[in-house]
């Protein structure tokens, strides 16, 4: 059982999403082993007006907008249930201080996870442009990222205020405010893809205060650290557990690295341990985050000696990649590991969690169309990745956070992000809609002969980026829409 699931069973926050969705048992929908819901089935399954944590009348608009254009009924009652999820159930926004503050989590566990909460509030940042109240919920979230990361920029979840975790017995340097505190890379990739995303947007450049550049400035400064150059650093951790990768080796630094240029993470998305430190996707989100900061800096803040530092960590390890994390694969070519050492270890597989070797083109991290990643791609979705997983439900990527046979929702959904063929879209389409298991949203993983055997009833992330994928389709290619399934 894997640590988030666990923290669930043991803290009794799996009562939550059935708190959140009470008034589902009041409706007259009826929940059946049919997977072929009746039309007279699809009534929102969303929290009614009052119990809403946020409305936004522009995502009603474009709820209604999308809706009105999906010929099937059970996808277009799917996209209405999920895409709103973030803002119905797991946000609460304040002002402090006279600036917006929001909290998100993740859903069925109660505490904000950096990289959740900038894919859970992404969605919504195209919308910001003409909704004042909408764009002051995220500039809230950047904000509360910002104190997060200067409480401790080495942590990946924070509490909503200095109440102790579950967790606050782990071998490291625990805080009250921390919920958990796995050095993981995107952890501080995540806020500056929001921030340079809500800047590009909106225009809005009064969040770039002196704390949001000292929280930049910390981000630079960890991701020296963790390139190992000099020595260990001073980042360890270790938990008394029987998950084999819920803790690290190497006394609590996991396994050894040659310093090289790459920055270590010591786990990955999936807040699993990494074998091999230098995790490829996290490296590459690393260096469009650097970019990102350059511009930031050089254009915004106007401090071109630190736009220049940012630039030149940058340049670093986009070289290093170049020169350690391309391999030739035996049956696919010159492709990307999703794990090295330096040494000349390198790891085949990809786990589906964000940043993923799947999802380098969603972040801007990689060209569809490059070579490489392509012959990476066919890689993913063979048996060759030992987590790639085919069965009588469904296919895709899972990860060992899950376990075996074990089909993560955001793989497939991020395959049809990734993708421009038509045909595979709609597979993916197809495959969404039947895996919800009459629950009418989406989860973490599900059983690839069973659907109905699935992890984490609520989870916000997986369903705003279904929403998120369904309204790229909308946009892009309407048409594949007018199907049903």
């Amino acid at each position: 059982m894997s640590s988030r699931r666990d923290f669930i069973k043991k803290g009794g926050l799996a009562l939550a999403g059935i708190t959140i969705t009470k008034d589902i048992a009041a409706s007259k929908a009826t929940i059946s082993s049919n997977p072929f819901l009746s039309s007279s089935n699809f009534i929102s399954k969303r929290p009614k007006q009052s119990e809403r944590k946020f409305i936004s009348d522009s995502v009603e608009a474009k709820i209604a907008e999308v809706k009105n254009d999906i010929a099937d009924p059970e996808l277009a009652w799917l996209f209405e249930n999920c895409y709103p999820n973030t803002l119905d159930t797991t946000v609460t926004h304040k002002l402090i201080n006279g600036k917006p503050d929001t909290f998100v989590i993740t859903g069925d566990i109660n505490a904000m996870w950096l990289r959740d909460s900038t894919a859970q509030v992404w969605p919504y940042l195209p919308l910001t442009h003409d909704d004042k109240k909408l764009r002051d919920l995220i500039a809230g979230v950047i904000n509360r990222q910002t104190k997060c990361i200067l409480i401790d920029p080495y942590a990946n979840a924070f509490n909503d205020g200095p109440t102790g975790s579950y967790w606050d017995s782990d071998e490291t340097e625990m805080k009250p405010e921390l919920h958990e505190r796995k050095w993981e890379i995107d952890s501080l990739c995540y806020p500056v893809r929001l921030a340079y995303g809500y800047w590009k947007t909106t225009g809005d450049t009064s969040l770039f205060d002196d704390d949001w550049k000292r929280a930049t400035k910390l981000i630079y400064k960890t991701f020296i650290e963790r390139q190992r150059k000099e020595n260990l650093g001073p980042y360890k951790f270790g938990r008394k557990t029987s998950w084999q990768l819920d803790t690290l080796a190497g006394g609590g630094y996991g396994n050894p690295v040659k310093p090289v240029g790459l920055i270590c993470s010591m786990f990955r998305p999936s807040d699993d341990a990494t074998t091999f430190s230098f995790l490829v996707p996290s490296n590459f989100f690393a260096v469009k985050t650097l970019r990102q900061l350059t511009e930031l800096f050089g254009e915004v803040v106007q401090n071109k000696n630190t736009a220049f530092d940012f630039m030149m960590l940058g340049d670093e390890i986009e070289e290093a990649l170049q020169k350690y994390a391309l391999a030739e694969h035996l049956d696919f070519g010159k492709m990307f590991p999703y794990e090295v050492d330096g040494f000349g270890n390198k790891l085949f597989m990809d786990d589906a969690n964000v940043p993923s070797l799947l999802s380098l083109p969603y972040l801007d991290a990689v060209d569809m169309n490059d070579e490489i990643y392509r012959n990476t791609r066919k890689f993913l979705f063979s048996e060759n990745n030992p987590y790639f997983f085919k069965g009588k439900a469904g296919e895709g990527i899972g990860g060992p956070h899950a376990g075996f046979g074990k089909i993560w929702n955001l793989s497939i959904i991020m395959r049809g992000l990734t993708s421009n063929n038509e045909t595979e879209i709609l597979s993916c389409i197809k495959t969404l809609k039947s895996i919800h298991a009459n629950t009418g949203f989406m989860h973490e993983s599900f059983d690839k002969d069973d659907a109905s055997k699935f992890s984490r009833s609520w989870f916000a992330w997986a369903n705003t980026l279904f929403g998120e994928f369904i309204i790229k389709v909308h946009s892009e290619t309407p048409q594949l829409l007018k199907t049903k399934f």
